[in-house]
């Protein structure tokens, strides 16, 4: 089966850890025997005109690939293009996050861009023969009148391979971290309001003044073959964004047996449910430093690495393409 993946997230030299997800999905998927070519939209470089005469240049991709079905990775202008562009052939459009949610915490022009890009996002979903959503949040984010039989929540994959428990003195040694200190890790994209680090901040100067020495690290930049590293030189990851759909972020610091404390957002607390030593807590300083206090006194790894077999990055490529199956043969 061929699939003409269409993406406008994936490493490049200049961001060489933008869309990672994106491009071990697409690994996996290969892995398992499917033939996938990638069309990649410059929409980092280009900005907005990386979207003109795009569904002319897909459509120049399909004469030449001959894929059975059309992927498109992410909603919003992008996924609109594209599905108005092509009506022979099933395309499926995965929806990410703030292609459906929108973004809340931006300036006046970036929240107007993004409200465009949801209202694209619905239109996309409307003319989309499958729809892949993370999140039971995000499923619950499109409109009323899509057709829910074509919708799958079917999260991002996880490398077990990659995303394991290490040693964690060696990993400190390597980041130069001292182990006197309590390693809070908090996971950022580019300063994106919406991850609210101040909120993170806040909590740690709770944790400090109750007398625990703590040091707060961004993973920020960091390439992606280092993150393990990180993940298991801490003792905690931090979440505590306005939204998400299912971040890839704490699953893999769930594969490591990390301890995790997060805000009620997108799939999280699915994912650490009944897991010891994981804590919901309240957008609010004092409830995540209480949360935090319980894993410093815990103080240990916790058993949580079986439970992510359910989304490594194997399960999810053999779920992608039951679904890729069952829009061609319709």
């Amino acid at each position: 089966m061929r699939i003409l993946a269409v993406t406008n997230m994936y490493p490049t030299p200049l961001a060489p850890v933008s869309g990672i997800f994106v491009e071990q999905q697409i690994k996996s998927l290969k892995q398992i025997g499917l033939d996938i070519g990638v069309m990649c939209v410059d929409r980092a470089q280009k900005g907005i005109l990386a979207y003109v005469g795009l569904g002319r240049k897909v459509r120049a991709s399909m004469t030449e690939f001959q894929p059975d079905v059309i992927h498109v990775m992410y909603g919003g202008v992008m996924a609109n293009e594209v599905t108005r562009s092509i009506g022979d052939k099933p395309t499926v459009v995965s929806f990410c996050g703030s292609d459906l949610l929108g973004e809340h915490l931006s300036g006046p022009f970036r929240k107007l861009i993004a409200g465009y890009g949801v209202l694209a996002s619905h239109m996309a979903a409307k003319r989309a023969a499958g729809i892949v959503v993370k999140s039971k949040n995000l499923h619950d984010a499109l409109p009323p009148h899509i057709d829910r039989s074509k919708v799958r929540i079917i999260p991002n994959g996880v490398d077990l391979e990659r995303f394991k428990p290490l040693n964690r003195n060696e990993c400190r040694d390597k980041l130069g971290w001292d182990s006197k200190y309590f390693h809070v890790l908090f996971p950022t994209n580019c300063g994106d309001p919406c991850k609210r680090f101040d909120l993170a901040q806040a909590a740690v100067e709770k944790m400090r003044y109750c007398g625990i020495s703590t040091e707060i690290h961004q993973l920020r930049g960091v390439p992606h073959r280092e993150v393990p590293v990180w993940i298991n030189g801490s003792d905690v990851l931090l979440l505590t964004s306005l939204h998400e759909g299912s971040p890839n972020v704490v699953k893999e610091a769930l594969a490591c047996d990390l301890p995790v404390v997060s805000v009620d957002v997108g799939d999280v607390r699915e994912r650490i449910q009944s897991i010891e030593g994981c804590y919901i807590a309240a957008a609010d300083p004092s409830d995540l430093a209480d949360k935090l206090s319980l894993v410093y006194f815990g103080r240990k790894r916790i058993e949580s690495r079986n439970r992510m077999q359910e989304v490594s990055l194997e399960r999810i490529a053999f779920k992608l393409r039951n679904l890729y199956q069952q829009l061609s043969e319709r």
